[in-house]
């Protein structure tokens, strides 16, 4: 990798709002009155259509995760206009959202959908939960998930397609993984393994086809 050359210091730095106003300027009165405090027939055709969600959380020193979640489309279920519900399937048991939850319960959603440009952006507060009817609610084939993410939605407002149009993402012609490393080159290298790449490799695959759901 090519480094960047930087300077020891930075000299110009925002320490306040009126600072970050003065370069950006404030937003205009509709970008402040499109925030609702509950679900309403717009924001639950979205999240029904979604098959994406990105859950952000932090821990009592605040550090920041974000968390990728997905599902066929209509997988975070809509409980009434003030929550929702997360299911969590099979992963490597990090579990940082919930860990996180457990010491600051406030979490940031963005949900996708695939080819449109506009998100939906959503702020609340989560609990851990196992009750039976809601895993019941989210089970697929026969596997039911041990545990759900509530979220009590706070703010609620969809996002501009600024961000999509300039990175291009849903255009085919852009799209270049090639070369990128895979889970497992990554995690031997980063993990400092002494396992050979195809053994780790033949790892995640099995964990793809026995531990979906």
């Amino acid at each position: 990798m090519e480094a960047t050359t930087v300077p020891s210091k930075f000299h110009e730095i925002l320490r306040t709002e009126e600072e970050l106003e003065a370069v950006l300027g404030k937003p205009n009165r509709r970008v402040i009155a499109k925030v609702i405090d509950r679900l309403d027939d717009i924001c639950c055709a979205f999240i029904a259509r979604s098959p994406f969600v990105l859950v952000a959380s932090s821990d009592a020193a605040g550090r920041i995760d974000v968390s990728p979640k997905g599902d066929p489309p209509g997988f975070v279920h809509i409980l009434d206009d003030k929550t929702i519900a997360i299911p969590e399937r099979p992963g490597n048991r990090r579990a940082d959202t919930f860990r996180n939850v457990l010491q600051r319960p406030k979490v940031g959603l963005i949900f996708i959908v695939p080819g449109k440009g506009e998100t939906l952006r959503v702020s609340g507060t989560a609990r851990i939960v196992r009750d039976t009817w809601l895993r019941s609610l989210m089970t697929v084939g026969d596997r039911v998930p041990d545990l759900a993410l509530v979220v009590t939605v706070e703010e609620i407002f969809m996002h501009c397609t600024k961000c999509m149009v300039r990175s291009r993402i849903w255009q085919p012609d852009t799209w270049n993984p090639a070369g990128l490393a895979s889970l497992a080159e990554a995690g031997v290298v980063h993990a400092h393994l002494d396992l050979p790449v195809a053994d780790l490799q033949a790892s995640v695959e099995d964990d793809i086809h026995t531990r979906l759901y």
